[in-house]
């Protein structure tokens, strides 16, 4: 049995949804997810091993992926990350968000992404399927070194 490191942040509940599937994916294969949601209340830790983080898309401003457009929610996630040596644990980025908004899918994904030179490791939009769950936790997998 082997053993995931996931950080998240979810506003609506769309996002805790599919770290569920996430957590009954990893189960089904006998491995298991170690997950932790991070909000402005959490108190910061020192991460030891590799994780990945799975961010929602939630942006103000503008209309399209410009300077204008301000991160809102998630920065407490970010601020996490930044914490210490966290960022240096950091392995990929999944993000999620409404195809509808086009150029802004997945944009909060993309910036911490290049923010921290990691690769985006997959996306899902809204709430996630359980065939997304399957190929981004074997991503997960590939990305942690498993």
């Amino acid at each position: 049995m082997s053993e995931y490191r996931v950080l998240y942040t979810s506003i609506e509940g769309n996002t805790e949804s599919f770290i569920n599937k996430l957590k009954a994916e990893a189960e089904a294969v006998g491995d298991q997810l170690s997950v932790l949601e991070i909000g402005e209340e959490n108190d910061f830790a020192h991460e030891k091993k590799p994780y990945v983080v799975v961010v929602p898309t939630y942006l103000n401003g503008g209309t399209g992926t410009g300077p204008e457009v301000i991160e809102i929610f998630t920065n407490g996630l970010g601020d996490y990350v930044d914490y210490g040596n966290n960022a240096r644990y950091l392995r990929g980025v999944i993000g999620s968000g409404n195809r509808n908004f086009n150029d802004q899918y997945i944009l909060t994904a993309k910036r911490y992404a290049k923010k921290y030179n990691v690769p985006v490791i997959g996306d899902y939009e809204l709430r996630g399927t359980q065939r997304e769950a399957e190929k981004i936790f074997a991503r997960i997998k590939e990305t942690l070194g498993e």
